[in-house]
């Protein structure tokens, strides 16, 4: 198995997909950090329970030959680093070790960015996440949802309605290949780490 630190590789330890729990936000493109969770569980045959603890839903197991540990907080989007922090300091995890996913309306529906820091970009689970870790070093990757112009270009569709609206049908293909795309990079940067995946995937397109 690989080690740490060989070649000062960022190898995830923990996955954290940022979501709004519940049923009325359940595919929803807010919650596509909570899909790939999923898609991750379940590729990886690891089961998820609702943990008190960690104020989220957790599990740990095997993925790609690498110990790693699954979260979907459930606090609200807004208070999405409280439960970061309960596993962090639990598993006494360092921030670089925590890969945390979620929606961006700044990419197009079809592509993903992996970065090993960064601002929260005004996504407001990001603001949690990085209050609650002190710092901005830690890796994320980011799944492109668009904008409302770019599915909705002769109405004013607002900001907030769109994020919390479902994928549509004509979305749903791209997605699913996304999502694939996904499980893809992360099981690479478990194998080699973020920055090789990130070499290989942060240009990928799908959708096209």
């Amino acid at each position: 198995m690989t080690d740490q630190k060989t070649n000062q590789q960022v190898i995830p330890q923990l996955i954290v997909g940022l979501g709004n729990p519940g049923a009325k936000y359940d595919q929803t493109r807010h919650n596509v950090g909570f899909m790939l969770v999923d898609a991750l569980a379940q590729r990886w045959q690891i089961a998820l329970a609702e943990t008190r603890k960690f104020q989220g839903f957790f599990g740990e197991g095997w993925g790609a030959g690498s110990r790693v540990r699954l979260l979907k907080p459930t606090t609200y989007m807004n208070l999405s680093g409280q439960s970061i922090r309960a596993v962090t300091d639990w598993y006494k995890l360092a921030p670089e070790s925590v890969l945390v996913v979620y929606d961006d309306m700044d990419l197009p529906l079809g592509r993903v960015r992996l970065r090993l820091s960064g601002s929260a970009g005004g996504h407001n689970g990001m603001k949690s996440a990085i209050a609650h870790l002190g710092t901005q070093n830690f890796p994320r990757l980011r799944i492109g949802i668009g904008k409302p112009k770019d599915f909705f270009p002769d109405t004013e569709k607002d900001t907030v309605s769109f994020v919390l609206g479902q994928f549509s049908k004509a979305e749903a293909p791209i997605l699913a290949e996304v999502l694939q795309l996904s499980v893809d990079a992360i099981e690479l940067s478990l194998k080699q780490g973020i920055e090789k995946a990130m070499s290989l995937y942060n240009n990928r397109v799908v959708g096209v």
